[in-house]
């Protein structure tokens, strides 16, 4: 059973930043992509950032938070980390992990099969 937990939410001013983490248990972590989506109220949820699980990596990014947001992650602990910098008011919106069976990280919810239950980030003004 994959268990997908993150943490790393709260409330933040506007340009301030944050770094969100997202422990994976129960999988094989040598293949598969993970990713970071995002949800605001009465909005669908959107792909943020991904990276590929292997020993080679790629990551991919919404053009919404190139520059700012950085993910990467952590062998040794099965973690994967999302860097948020420069965050705006429009960052704000629940943030899901998600965990692919593919290599590359796709940029639609159906292209994941495990999710975590979401931590709040609010950006303030």
């Amino acid at each position: 059973q994959v268990q997908l937990v993150e943490s790393g939410g709260g409330l933040v001013q506007a340009g301030g930043s944050m770094r969100l983490s997202c422990a994976a248990s129960g999988r094989t972590f040598s293949s598969g992509a993970m990713g970071w989506f995002r949800q605001a109220p009465g909005k669908e949820r959107e792909f943020v950032a991904g990276i590929t699980w292997s020993n080679i990596y790629y990551t991919y990014y919404s053009d919404s938070v190139k520059g700012r947001f950085t993910i990467s992650r952590d062998n040794a602990k099965n973690t994967v980390l999302l860097q948020m910098n420069s965050l705006k008011l429009e960052d704000t919106a629940v943030y899901y992990c998600a965990a692919s069976p593919n290599f590359g990280p796709g940029q639609r919810t159906t292209d994941y099969n495990h999710w975590g239950q979401g931590t709040q980030v609010t950006v303030s003004s």
